[in-house]
């Protein structure tokens, strides 16, 4: 039997061009930043589940952690997936309301059920997956009412994966709403899964990209796939925007030594305080959603991926994707220049 997380408690155990640029401060004025005056309104395709790690249910799959994360910092997120009519579904769409993220555009599947991960925890809580096949999310599929509601707003960044696209439903549904959408920013966030990519597809969302991010382990991969190479990071960073030019920025995670960031031609490590780890679920997703925050703000590109460090590694400091944050975490990001009181 599972259990669920009160709230209380860590609740989840054509080419695109570039509208927006993003700001890079010299050492004078690095804290500087411009206020966003509106909300941040973000779009997250693709996943919802559950992941269950040690016989406890954790809402979770990257889009939703994502939109969770991002929440919590102050933005408006909304998510377009499917959950099914069942019990899990049910508990699902309940947290995200929680969370205070815009469910609008989730569909309620009659035949498939809502979606589970088993995640096994290796050494330093590094997870191993095994993931549901013919489930509710490979199946998003919104009529043509809720592709214009959608196509009718304007988003400041719209942000998508691989994983979903393992049906051919979901392919065509990214396609129509890459293509279509209006969105300052495409954020595609790698997050291979073994058995669930293909070259193609990878190459298709490249395209339609301005930020990239992906883990060490991806990079090696995408060298290998696209130049039969393993370049070095920075080599590789270059060859990437060489061949996407939309991609103005590469975020490349590196777990406990922090993360590398790449923008206009500077390819710059950023470090990070090690932790004892107590799972790495959704760690990637809190980096995104901390780095995606801080650069729409306004901040800097080195600025915006040491904060993007500091949520991620708390959240691998603890059980779950997204934990509640505390007193710690907020000082932490206020010193690095975050308002205090955009954080939720």
């Amino acid at each position: 039997m599972l259990s669920f997380f009160k709230f209380s408690e860590p609740v989840f155990t054509g080419q695109t061009s570039i509208k927006n640029k993003f700001v890079n401060y010299s050492n004078a004025d690095k804290n500087a930043h411009s206020t966003h005056i509106k909300p941040i309104k973000a779009l997250t395709f693709g996943e919802t589940l559950f992941d269950v790690i040690k016989g406890s249910a954790h809402l979770g799959g990257a889009p939703l952690n994502l939109a969770a994360h991002l929440s919590r910092l102050g933005a408006k997120p909304a998510v377009i997936t499917a959950v099914g009519k069942d019990e899990l579904g049910k508990t699902l769409l309940a947290r995200a309301k929680e969370l205070k993220i815009d469910t609008s555009y989730v569909l309620i599947d009659e035949n498939m059920p809502t979606g589970t991960v088993n995640v096994e925890l290796e050494d330093e809580g590094i997870p191993i997956f095994t993931i549901k096949e013919s489930v509710a999310w490979d199946a998003i599929t919104p009529d043509e009412t809720k592709f214009r509601a959608l196509l009718g707003e304007e988003w400041d960044v719209f942000c998508f994966g691989t994983l979903a696209q393992r049906s051919e439903e979901n392919r065509k549904t990214l396609e129509r709403l890459l293509s279509e959408i209006k969105a300052k920013h495409f954020f595609y966030d790698i997050n291979l899964r073994t058995g669930f990519y293909h070259k193609e597809w990878i190459l298709s969302s490249l395209n339609h990209s301005t930020i990239l991010k992906m883990n060490e382990e991806e990079a090696t991969t995408v060298s290998n796939l696209l130049f039969d190479t393993r370049y070095p990071y920075k080599a590789l960073c270059h060859l990437l925007t060489d061949r996407y030019p939309g991609i103005s920025i590469i975020c490349i995670t590196k777990g406990p030594e922090g993360a590398a960031v790449y923008h206009k031609g500077i390819y710059e490590e950023v470090k990070t305080t090690p932790v004892e780890v107590a799972d790495t679920v959704g760690a990637g997703d809190a980096f995104s959603a901390g780095f995606l925050y801080a650069c729409l703000s306004g901040y800097g590109v080195s600025k915006a991926a040491s904060i993007a460090c500091i949520l991620g590694t708390y959240v691998a400091s603890k059980p779950g994707s997204v934990p509640e944050y505390s007193e710690e975490l907020m000082d932490k990001l206020k010193a690095e220049g975050l308002e205090f009181n955009s954080i939720k």
